[in-house]
């Protein structure tokens, strides 16, 4: 079991053990953390076996600092500073593993400048490359009503979507809007009341808002085929989603890589059907209650794992 009593509970890798089992890199390996993070996945993967190598990705700024720290004290490492979607462009070995931990790091949320969290008094950004892209408050008034519905309505699933896009454009003048405090007290004026609700009213809008501007669904989609091709004939992908909708998109790809009907829709007969891997987890792994009670992160992760058992080009 991989301890982390020594880390802030917010910075407590998500389903840490439950990866360590499945991608088994005790046994030896080329792995690639497409997250870095704080490294805490990367470390579990490395101390498993001292003959492992971990490449890992990260398109925050703030991780590169963290993972050339991280780097002093582990030879066998390299990292990269680009988003997942770009790995296309890195010359890798067959990989033995790969892990995907999408969304926002807790780094993230807890570095207030950055306004991915709304307890915060800053300028709304969201942007996970702070060095480049639109911030989220630049979005909020310069988007088209389109756009504004694309991330809250579809990407942050927020029932009451009309009512908040009416209210943002009516705000448009609204200096308000910049700081991620003061947006989301506007946002939540537009949400009833519900009695139990366990998590903030601007959640939903936040997340979607969040995906939009980092185009986190087109990246996903991307990646997947790429991560893909880059693993080692038996190698394990392993993708932890915290979103409804990223989880769609993982198990599609899975179910199509495995040879099986990506959804009820899909009526392709079965003897048309090419089986690049198996799917190593019917349902995602979730997180037990002693991890939800010591990071509350894990509530919504979902893991799925993906073994390859034939190249795509065969």
């Amino acid at each position: 079991m991989i301890e982390e009593a020594q880390l802030p509970l917010s910075h407590r890798s998500v389903l840490l053990n439950d990866v360590v089992k499945w991608l088994n890199p005790s046994k030896g390996g080329q792995f690639l953390d497409c997250t870095f993070g704080g490294g805490g996945h990367s470390e579990a993967l490395l101390q498993a076996n001292e003959k492992n190598f971990v490449y890992a990705i990260d398109c925050d700024p703030s991780a590169k600092q963290r993972a050339q720290n991280f780097s002093l004290d582990h030879g066998n490492f390299r990292f990269y500073q680009i988003n997942f979607s770009e790995v296309g462009c890195l010359r890798l070995p067959p990989l033995d593993g790969i892990l995907m931990d999408l969304g926002v790091s807790s780094f993230q949320l807890d570095d207030g400048d950055r306004g991915f969290s709304f307890r915060h008094h800053t300028p709304l950004d969201m942007r996970m490359d702070n060095s480049r892209g639109i911030t989220a408050a630049d979005f909020l008034y310069k988007a088209s009503e389109r756009e504004l519905a694309t991330a809250i309505r579809d990407y942050g699933e927020e029932e009451y979507w009309k009512k908040i896009i009416s209210t943002i454009l009516g705000n448009r003048k609204n200096p308000d809007m910049k700081y991620a405090d003061s947006f989301a007290k506007i946002v939540s004026g537009c949400i009833p009341n519900k009695r139990g609700q366990k998590i903030h009213p601007a959640t939903k809008t936040f997340q979607g808002i969040r995906i939009f501007i980092n185009d986190e669904i087109g990246s996903l989609e991307a990646a997947l085929p790429i991560l893909f091709d880059k693993l080692a004939m038996d190698g394990r992908l392993a993708v932890i989603s915290f979103h409804s909708l990223e989880d769609r998109i993982v198990k599609k790809f899975f179910h199509k890589m495995a040879g099986k009907a990506i959804d009820r829709f899909d009526d392709k007969p079965q003897q048309d059907r090419i089986s690049y891997a198996n799917i190593l987890t019917k349902k995602p792994i979730t997180a037990e209650e002693t991890e939800i009670d010591n990071n509350p992160r894990s509530r919504s992760a979902k893991l799925r794992i993906l073994e390859k058992t034939r190249n795509i080009l065969d």
